[in-house]
């Protein structure tokens, strides 16, 4: 069930690489189709990707990207994100960053929201630099714009990182 009325228009990005990775993906979809102020819009495809970051030796992760409408303000759709996560098995207070997970939802963006505060940056400082968020975004939305300092038509950022040599 979708409860909200709209509200700002919000991308959540979706990664997992431990467990029932599609499985859980469906799970985290569902819970947050069930949150209080949460429509979800569109779900992408999901894909799966090589992990980045500090923790290269470790499995693939499945990864899809979910529109939302939102009443919530972005550290409260934060703290939904969060829950999610804890329902699903992820414990913040052990999470190796950029380590295996068996589920992570990033807040990408919240409307054209732009902001830099202790425990949130939006959009998602590293949006403009992953393709598997970029690439299933414009799946769903082919006129997406990521906002600020990184930000630009997302078709011309991911072009731009398929473009960089590896």
């Amino acid at each position: 069930m979708t409860r909200g009325t709209g509200g700002a228009r919000a991308v959540l990005a979706l990664g997992a690489n431990v467990g029932h990775r599609a499985a859980t993906l469906h799970a985290a979809v569902e819970a947050l189709a069930a949150t209080d102020g949460i429509t979800v819009d569109a779900v992408s495809t999901t894909i799966e990707t090589a992990p980045v970051g500090a923790v290269p030796d470790q499995p693939d992760f499945l990864n899809a990207v979910v529109l939302v409408r939102t009443d919530l303000d972005p550290h409260a759709l934060l703290a939904a994100a969060h829950a999610v996560e804890a329902g699903l098995g992820l414990d913040r207070s052990t999470k190796v960053h950029d380590g295996p997970r068996p589920i992570d939802v990033d807040v990408v963006t919240v409307g054209h929201t732009v902001l830099d505060e202790d425990g949130l940056v939006l959009p998602h400082p590293r949006a403009h630099e992953r393709d598997f968020v970029l690439g299933p975004w414009l799946e769903l939305d082919p006129d997406a714009a990521l906002p600020g300092p990184h930000g630009g038509r997302v078709a011309d950022l991911l072009r731009r990182l398929e473009e960089e040599p590896a």
